[in-house]
C-alpha cells in the first residue's frame, strides 16, 4: 500500500449501517496519488457505498476518509474531485451537450466542452435528451461529466459497464491518459481483464472489508489468475 504522504485517499476503519445492516464492517485501505486503484468484489460488497463516502454523499457511522487531505465532500475538495456514478436518473431530460455546458460552469477551469463531446465521440448524439440514449452512451456522458472540471482525484464506477468492446477499450485509454496526466483514478468493475489492464493496485472488498489488496503481479506470483484470486477471497453475491 502506498505510504501516507502519497495517498490521496485514506479510509480507517469505515463503517455503515443502513439500520440493522451493516454495509461496511471496518474498511480500510488507501489510493495512491497519480495512480489507478481498482476496486473489486462481488455485488453487495460495499463497492459504491465507499465511493459515496469519498465523494461527500454518505457520512459513514464510524470511522474516517480523507480525500486529498480533507473531509470529503467540502467545497474545496468537490472542486478537485469527478465522480461518475453508476446511474444519474436526475439527468433523463437534459440533452448531452446542455448538461455538460452546465456541469462546466460548476469550475474555476473547466476542459473545453467541445473538445471533451469530440474526445469521447459524443457529438452524434449531443442533442438528444440523456433519458433516451442507450446504456452505453449514457455511460459515456456520465464519463464525460466527471472529467469536465479536470479533477485531480476522479472515482469511476464501473465505467464501461454497458459499452460495446471498441467504446471499452476507448475508455480504458482515456484512463491511462488520465495516470499519465497525473490524475489519481479510483475504479469499481466485474471485469478482472479491466482490473488487470489498468491497475497499478487491486483491492478485494468481500463483506464490507478488505480481503486482499496488492499489484496485479503480486496477487497473481503463484501462476494463478485475478479471477482465481477474486474467487479464492470472496462469497457469492450478498443479495444487496
Amino acid at each position: 500500500m502506498p505510504s501516507i504522504s502519497d495517498a490521496c485517499v485514506i479510509a480507517d476503519a469505515v463503517t455503515v449501517r443502513f439500520g440493522a445492516t451493516e454495509v461496511l464492517r471496518g474498511l480500510s485501505l488507501q489510493a495512491e496519488c497519480g495512480k489507478v486503484t481498482a476496486l473489486l468484489g462481488p455485488n453487495g460488497a460495499g463497492k459504491t457505498t465507499f465511493l459515496r463516502c469519498c465523494t461527500g454523499l454518505l457520512a459513514p457511522t464510524s470511522g474516517t476518509v480523507r480525500v486529498l487531505g480533507e473531509r470529503p465532500g467540502t467545497s474545496e475538495v468537490a472542486a478537485r474531485v469527478g465522480l461518475m456514478p453508476q446511474s444519474t436518473g436526475a439527468w433523463s431530460g437534459i440533452k448531452a451537450m446542455e448538461l455538460l455546458s452546465y456541469l462546466s460552469t460548476l469550475y474555476a477551469h473547466p476542459l473545453s466542452v467541445d473538445a471533451l463531446i469530440e474526445r469521447l465521440g459524443i457529438g452524434p448524439y449531443a442533442q438528444i435528451p440523456y433519458r433516451r440514449l442507450s446504456g452505453g452512451q449514457q455511460q459515456t456522458v456520465n464519463l464525460a461529466g466527471a472529467l469536465v472540471g479536470r479533477p485531480e482525484l476522479v472515482f469511476l464506477d464501473e465505467p464501461t459497464s454497458g459499452l460495446d468492446p471498441h467504446a471499452r477499450r476507448s475508455s480504458w485509454d482515456l484512463v491511462r491518459e488520465l495516470r499519465c496526466a497525473g490524475v489519481a483514478v479510483v475504479l469499481t468493475t466485474h471485469a478482472m481483464d479491466e482490473a488487470a489492464a489498468l491497475a497499478d493496485e487491486v483491492v478485494i472488498v468481500d463483506q464490507g472489508r478488505v480481503a486482499v489488496c496488492g499489484t496485479v503481479a503480486a496477487l497473481t506470483a503463484d501462476g494463478t489468475s485475478l479471477e482465481d484470486v477474486f474467487l479464492r477471497h470472496t462469497h457469492a453475491e450478498a443479495g444487496r
